[in-house]
């Protein structure tokens, strides 16, 4: 039987010939030879080079060749296997999530074939358990399918105008808005780059809740500045609350502190103002923040109620997280003055006396309401009762 002619006519290895003799000599078993022709003026050169690299034995043709070959290549054994010892990340399947990917496997696709070697990678977050949530590929989908872009989905030219005072307090709300929703961004960007890329639907997930937090940074400050200039104030106990989410380095502490305390407690806030939100503005604001809370919130449960259920002792350090983060903000002053107030005459609508205290029993039951909202959650991750009411006392003053 003839040998197998692979004709590469002018194609040169700087152009590609390689991959025309890659495909031909996969074809033939293992000691199968192949005839090459072609007119490139260095083709046995450049021929040569690639087999050794390869791995194939191959020669030039002596004397003449009725196909005009000049040169001949056995296939050679590191050829017909050439990622012989390499591992699936992950298995033969995209889908399949090991529980310890790992380091050297760094930035590969789940299930692409490893080549051995290659450096290790930093991701101090590469065990499954520590990060992962069943719902967290549904969660994403979602998060991905419901992106929306702060320019089209608010009418920012709609006409209206607010007394100075109800306008002043719009602004204090939005500027508290956007510090605490500052903090829930650098939060989530944090933990992703410790996450190991294995667990790619919790990174993507954590992206799209950085991008989420940057929007609505982006739509409280554009609505704080729709009739002005001017912030409102900025409280030192604020802040110093919102700095003590920065500083937990624990993936599960972080997001129950953060998405199921802070932003649990953030969903009855957007959803009073949206009660009593005296603009179209700043309704539609509030209304687009809420959906994008309810899935972190979401998440961090979903990973939270995973975690409590493995480990009998995990709820044990939930109540040291919310008990040291008490300890440390117990001498700050809590929520600003500033926000409670202009919570009240957003929900007064008006300076009566009457409203006024209306108002006031507005903010008290808002307070009441995040406090049920908090025990509810600590008891759906497993706490007795009386321990939950306990620990939803404990946090913090400044809502988030």
């Amino acid at each position: 039987m003839t040998d197998p002619v692979a004709d590469l006519r002018e194609l040169g290895f700087d152009q590609g010939a390689h991959l025309i003799l890659r495909r031909e000599l996969a074809r033939l078993p293992v000691g199968g030879r192949l005839r090459v022709a072609g007119a490139h003026e260095a083709l046995v050169v450049h021929l040569a080079a690639w087999c050794r690299k390869e791995g194939h034995a191959c020669g030039p043709v002596t004397g003449g060749d009725e196909d005009g070959a000049r040169a001949w290549v056995v296939r050679g054994r590191a050829g017909h296997d050439r990622w012989a010892g390499a591992e699936r990340a992950g298995g033969s399947s995209p889908a399949r999530v090991v529980s310890r990917p790992p380091s050297h496997w760094g930035l590969a696709a789940r299930g692409a074939l490893v080549e051995s070697g290659g450096p290790e990678t930093p991701f101090d977050f590469d065990r499954k358990e520590t990060v992962w949530a069943e719902l967290a590929p549904r969660l994403y989908a979602q998060a991905a399918a419901r992106q929306w872009d702060p320019e089209a989905a608010v009418a920012w030219d709609t006409p209206f105008e607010l007394p100075a005072e109800i306008e002043a307090a719009v602004v204090q709300v939005m500027t508290y808005l956007v510090e605490n929703e500052q903090a829930a961004l650098v939060v989530p960007a944090r933990l992703l780059a410790r996450v190991h890329p294995h667990f790619r639907e919790v990174t993507q997930l954590l992206a799209v809740q950085a991008a989420d937090e940057a929007r609505h940074v982006e739509v409280f400050t554009r609505r704080a500045t729709l009739k002005g200039d001017d912030l409102g104030t900025s409280s030192a106990g604020g802040r110093a609350s919102l700095m003590s989410l920065l500083a937990e380095p624990d993936f599960s502490l972080a997001s129950f502190l953060l998405s199921v305390l802070g932003e649990g407690s953030f969903l009855n806030l957007l959803s009073f103002l949206d009660r009593h939100a005296p603009d179209p503005v700043t309704r539609r604001v509030v209304a687009l923040a809420h959906q994008d809370e309810a899935r972190h919130v979401a998440f961090g449960m979903a990973h939270l109620e995973e975690q409590a259920r493995r480990d009998p002792v995990f709820r044990g350090r939930l109540r040291t997280a919310i008990e040291r983060r008490h300890d440390a903000l117990a001498d700050t002053a809590g929520i600003n003055e500033d926000v409670l107030d202009a919570l009240t005459v957003l929900a007064a609508g008006e300076w009566s006396p009457a409203a006024i205290a209306r108002g006031h029993a507005a903010v008290l039951r808002l307070q009441e309401e995040m406090f049920e909202g908090r025990r509810n959650r600590l008891v759906r991750l497993g706490f007795p009762a009386d321990e939950a009411v306990e620990l939803s006392r404990l946090h913090t003053r400044n809502f988030m």
